[in-house]
């Protein structure tokens, strides 16, 4: 590029130099030393003529030039590098822990328990009914009487007892251990670098006027040009990182444990047991019974009547008598043998007594008799019709009704109940606490840091400077006129950056844990419930009734009533006893321990490496174009004057052709 720009400005230097012999009226057209008009006018000699002459301009291209640069980048690598590290491992252990427990033995007991039942026992009563018959007409009539029994029914129940029972329950715990952990955080930040740039604006302009050219002069120049280029400059630093270890520390401690016994309290309690008695009540009620009564309407008739009379006959009949007389007659008493001497009376033992004995005789005798012979007869004989007018009456019957009432009755039933009373004992049992015991450690560790330090450059620019000397011309002049418009530009430079950031994380630990809970149990107990059910039945009460004459007359009828006689009855009811027996038990208790466990980890570090990428950049590069314009020019036409009237010394030969 150094070259390119001396060989322009060696060109321009010779343009310069050849250019100077002219002059400046002529633009360097036609050179002439000096004209004297002593030997002839300016009429006469010279005369203007217009002529177009081709100049030589030199013109400033800017050429693009493309060249290739480089510039370092930094590329981030993953390096491996091992760590040695420690975690703890919770490790389970058991140990043998002996506790006592107090178990239930049930034993079934029987106890008697008497109880009182109704029993219901039916009595057969009757009672006389008065009623009305109307003869001669019988009617035979059936009329259903509704009547309540109280029939026993015996109904099964259940009811649930309910009883506590104290039940172990295990319980899973989770407790959170919170650490803090420093995490390297990498950042990617950008920032925007301002830089100026002067941007070439070309104008085309032409105007009409009296104008001075002025003659380009170059002048090579060189300036230092001050820039800024940011240096990597990679710096080892290390830094002390303090970091906390959880150091386990075992401690042996003793605690008192407080555990509630379930001691066996046996109680005489007395329960009162309800239950119902169907009690019979009486009740006397009356009812309207509405009925039809005929009254009679007599009336005398007159019919034959056949009758018979008993006329008597006198016969004789024979009829045996039973009859007899007493006879005295000896008969034997006992045996001698057979008498005890010392209670024996002599009179008693008489062998032979006389005794009186009824002798019978059947004998025949004649007996007068009368029997009477029936003789059928006739004979008027008046009667009274009685016609029955029927009539509506209403009485008022008195009836008895056995109505159940239920009574309730109390009997305390003495019963035994086992009570588990609590009792607090305490044992002390020997433990080991394991404690982390934060121990605050120091770990020097080395990194590199990439400083970007700013190094000030100057660099030589050589540059062309065209001095332009004035020279006065007239004409239309079209030119360009190049402005340096400074454009303000932006870049974006991303960077990383590491940051250590605390994490604060939660790690959770699982305990067991026991508790009594009391639980609810429900048994149930089925009894047998006694329920005087009453049931409705008719029976048929047949009753006859006159339609002629109305005669009174007493029926007996005959019911049933129910007396509910108490009767005691005994019966077993088994029962269960409940015994606390002592047993001792051993169960395994885990415990967690946590064992440092070292092993080795590899951790990606990051790396910046410089690396040089090659670029192209495209710049304008200044060239001196030389180019043959056509201007005019006002030329003299210098005419041959005579020879005597030029000076030899003053005119030019060239001038006096």
């Amino acid at each position: 590029m150094k070259r390119l720009l001396s060989v322009a400005l060696f060109a321009a230097t010779l343009a310069a130099l050849a250019a100077s012999t002219a002059r400046a009226s002529y633009c360097g057209a036609a050179r002439f030393r000096c004209l004297k008009p002593a030997c002839c006018s300016p009429a006469q000699c010279c005369e203007m003529q217009t002529c177009t002459v081709m100049k030589t301009c030199r013109q400033v291209v800017f050429e693009k030039r493309q060249y290739t640069c480089y510039k370092t980048c930094y590329e981030r690598v993953c390096v491996p590098k091992t760590v040695e590290c420690v975690k703890y491992v919770p490790e389970t252990c058991y140990r043998d822990c002996t506790y006592t427990v107090c178990k239930p033995v049930w034993e079934t007991r029987v106890r008697t328990c008497n109880y009182t039942v109704c029993k219901p026992v039916w009595e057969t009563r009757t009672k006389n009914i008065c009623y009305t018959v109307c003869k001669p007409v019988w009617e035979t009539r059936t009329k259903n009487i509704c009547y309540t029994v109280c029939k026993p029914v015996w109904e099964t129940r259940t009811k649930n007892i309910c009883y506590t029972v104290m039940k172990p329950v295990y319980e899973t715990r989770t407790k959170n251990i919170c650490y803090t952990v420093c995490k390297p955080v990498y950042e990617t930040r950008t920032k925007d670098i301002h830089y100026t740039v002067c941007k070439p604006v070309w104008e085309t302009r032409t105007k009409n006027v009296c104008y001075t050219v002025c003659k380009p002069v170059y002048e090579t120049r060189t300036r230092d040009i001050h820039y800024t280029v940011c240096k990597p400059v990679w710096e080892t630093r290390t830094k002390d990182i303090c970091y906390t270890v959880m150091k386990p520390v075992w401690e042996t401690r003793t605690k008192n444990i407080c555990y509630t016994v379930m001691k066996p309290v046996h109680e005489t309690r007395e329960r009162v047991c309800r239950y119902t008695v169907c009690k019979p009540v009486w009740e006397t009620r009356t009812k309207d019974v509405c009925y039809t009564v005929y009254k009679p309407v007599k009336e005398t008739r007159y019919r034959d009547v056949c009758y018979t009379v008993c006329k008597p006959v006198h016969y004789t009949k024979t009829v045996k008598v039973c009859s007899g007389h007493w006879e005295t007659r000896d008969v034997a008493c006992c045996a001698p043998a057979a008498c005890d001497p010392a209670t024996c009376k002599p009179a008693a033992c008489d062998p032979v007594r006389q005794c009186r004995v009824w002798v019978p005789e059947i004998c025949e005798k004649q007996v007068q008799c009368v029997k009477y012979v029936r003789e059928t007869c006739t004979k008027k004989v008046p009667y009274t019709v009685c016609k029955m007018v029927p009539e509506q009456r209403v009485k008022t019957c008195t009836y008895k009704v056995c109505r159940m009432v239920r009574e309730c009755r109390e009997k305390r039933i003495p019963y035994t109940v086992c009570k588990m009373v609590p009792e607090q004992r305490v044992r002390t049992c020997t433990y080991k606490v394991c404690k982390m015991v934060p121990e605050q450690r120091v770990k020097t560790c080395t990194y590199r840091v990439c400083k970007m330090v700013r190094e000030n450059r100057v660099k030589q620019c050589t540059y062309t400077v065209c001095k332009m000397v004035p020279e006065q011309r007239v004409k239309t002049c079209t030119y360009r006129v190049c402005k340096m418009v400074r454009e303000n530009r932006v870049k974006q430079c991303t960077y990383t950056v590491r940051k250590m950031v605390r994490e604060n994380r939660v790690k959770q630990c699982t305990y067991r844990v026991c508790k009594m809970v009391p639980e609810q149990r429900v048994k149930t107990c089925t009894y047998k419930v006694c329920r005087m059910v009453r049931e409705n039945r008719v029976k048929q009460c047949t009753y006859r009734v006159c339609k002629m004459v109305p005669e009174q007359r007493v029926k007996t009828c005959t019911y049933r009533v129910c007396k509910m006689v108490k009767q005691t009855c005994t019966k077993e009811v088994p029962y269960k006893v409940c015994k606390m027996v002592k047993q001792t038990c051993v169960k395994r208790v885990p415990y967690t321990v946590s064992r440092p466990v070292h092993y080795t980890k590899t951790i990606q570090c990051v790396q910046l490496v410089p690396k040089k990428v090659p670029y192209t950049v495209t710049c304008r590069v200044p060239k001196v174009v030389c180019k043959q314009v056509p201007v005019k020019v006002c030329c003299p036409v210098v005419r041959c004057c005579e020879p005597a009237a030029c000076e030899p010394a003053a005119c030019e030969p060239a001038a006096c052709n």
